[in-house]
């Protein structure tokens, strides 16, 4: 069935969704479960272990955490995001989690019908994400009860599936299927809406007289006339639904607020190099692991380039190590930086990516350039070009340049938000408006207690868009953001009641 027929909405413009979540990975189920009025309250047994939290929570035990003041109760929280909401939310989803302990919730989770706001979820494919298109050989970062949702546990999902998954880690299909499922059994399937792409997010305005009426192309002219005599009313949401006989069903949705769940892996990070764009030239990890898997590679002399010092090209490192194809790993880092990702990592529960990293460090290149048979570093180096031939050229940080003949490259140094849909590609959203969105260097900016955009009132960032690549973390922005819906709601209530009800307060 199609999402919606276009014309349905173009003549009735009065169809206004309160929320458009664009993005239906874990960011965009937690937000939807909780928009559809399911609350978090304080345990009646449950002591936190922090103290002066437990305390703070006790002051207001008979409301839920959504309508609490979140700055008071992240006050003082420290954590590894850089969002307060997001640290206080997985201290109480997962007490203790930072020094190995596996506490129970302190929070259990009621359904209050009167709290929902309808809303509608969109997505390229099923419920998670990019979730269903990840790696499927590797185990996760985060153990399984981490990558869980509110209300449903990963272990009572996979029960049947496991024998003993206390403090282990899973396969990204796995996570999937969990997902997937738990938009099923939580009774959230209405909300969501698969196969659709969106094409266009952008600003509508209204007469201030116009209570109603039809959405009027309102000229820049005339906004400079008078820019007091309209407000910006509503998003409008565009974009087509690819149906099962392969056609595209166009559609377009108004919504009084729009939150941005996208993630950050729709384009692969590249190079920008001479040749890069040449078949031989990989840029993710699926694509790496299919060509593997279909035997391309295997039994070739000629090494796989795998460049970047990150978790993603460490599993690329592995796949590679894993079938007898010999790794050249180029990274531009210092094999002794201390934020490289594996020193963050116990050893005990990674000991794959710190094999890696004892190869970087004990396997790098000698000054004759020879390579060892399996694997090869290359700390303080990049790539300066691909030749046609198969052949790429690096260079040291010194100057000193290399040429090798390769089987594969695998360029795997992070990845770009694809939100071609905004304005100057959302770019104008982030912390630096000159250059892209990244999780890392340039996260949108955000009001740190309710996920609302700084540059744009009623656009709301969440997950990795805001730095938190975690799905511990992310879901700290569902919290944010029905927060500060639940209150705005609050208060035109208030308004509504104190001008006698008839006043059209909307």
């Amino acid at each position: 069935m199609p999402l919606v027929e276009e014309t349905s909405l173009l003549e009735d413009s009065s169809v206004t969704l309160p929320m458009v979540v664009i993005g239906n990975g874990p960011s965009g189920i937690c937000l939807s479960y909780m928009l559809s009025g399911y609350r978090p309250y304080l345990s009646p047994e449950a002591i936190h272990p922090n103290a002066i939290l437990h305390s703070k929570l006790e002051e207001a035990r008979h409301l839920s955490i959504v309508d609490q003041d979140l700055e008071y109760l992240s006050e003082g929280l420290e954590g590894r995001s850089s969002n307060p909401v997001a640290v206080l939310f997985d201290t109480l989803l997962h007490p203790g989690a930072d020094f190995g302990h596996d506490d129970p919730s302190v929070l259990h989770w009621k359904l209050e019908q009167h709290h929902h706001i309808p809303h509608v979820v969109l997505g390229h494919g099923p419920p998670g994400g990019a979730w269903h298109n990840m790696e499927g050989s590797m185990l996760t970062i985060s153990f399984g009860n981490w990558m869980e949702l509110p209300g449903l546990k990963f272990k009572d999902w996979a029960s049947s599936k496991r024998r003993n998954l206390k403090g282990d880690r899973v396969v990204p299909e796995e996570v999937a299927r969990y997902y997937k499922h738990y938009v099923k059994v939580m009774g959230l399937q209405k909300n969501f809406r698969e196969n659709t792409h969106i094409t266009s997010v952008s600003r509508l305005y209204r007469d201030h007289d116009d209570d109603g009426g039809q959405d009027g192309g309102i000229s820049a002219q005339q906004l400079q006339i008078d820019r007091s005599k309209f407000i910006r009313r509503n998003w409008e949401v565009r974009g087509y639904q690819r149906v099962a006989d392969g056609s595209q069903v166009p559609f377009c949705l108004f919504a009084e607020n729009v939150a941005l769940a996208t993630g950050t892996l729709d384009s692969p990070a590249h190079l920008e190099v001479e040749g890069e764009d040449f078949p031989f030239v990989f840029h993710s990890m699926p694509e790496f692991g299919a060509a593997v898997s279909r035997g391309k590679l295997r039994g070739r002399v000629d090494p796989v380039l795998i460049v970047g010092s990150g978790l993603t090209a460490a599993d690329a490192v592995l796949c590679a190590y894993n079938n007898n194809i010999p790794v050249i790993h180029v990274f531009r880092r210092r094999v002794t930086d201390p934020s490289l990702i594996f020193k963050q990592l116990p050893k005990k529960l990674y000991p794959e990516y710190h094999q890696v990293y004892h190869m970087m460090c004990t396997q790098s290149c000698s000054a004759d350039s020879s390579l060892l048979p399996d694997y090869t570093s290359f700390p303080e180096h990049h790539v300066l070009s691909f030749k046609p031939d198969m052949k790429c050229i690096l260079q040291s940080v010194s100057g000193l340049k290399k040429m090798f003949k390769l089987s594969a490259a695998v360029v795997l140094i992070g990845s770009h938000p694809n939100l071609s849909f905004l304005k100057e590609q959302g770019c104008y959203l982030g912390h630096n408006s000159s250059q892209p969105i990244t999780c890392k260097g340039n996260p949108v900016e955000i009001d740190a207690y309710t996920y609302e955009c700084v540059k744009e009132a009623h656009l709301f960032a969440l997950g990795p868009l805001v730095g938190d690549n975690f799905v511990r973390f992310l879901k700290g922005g569902a919290l944010g953001v029905t927060h500060c819906l639940a209150a705005r709601q609050k208060k035109k209530q208030h308004l509504f009641v104190e001008r006698g009800g008839g006043d059209g307060i909307a």
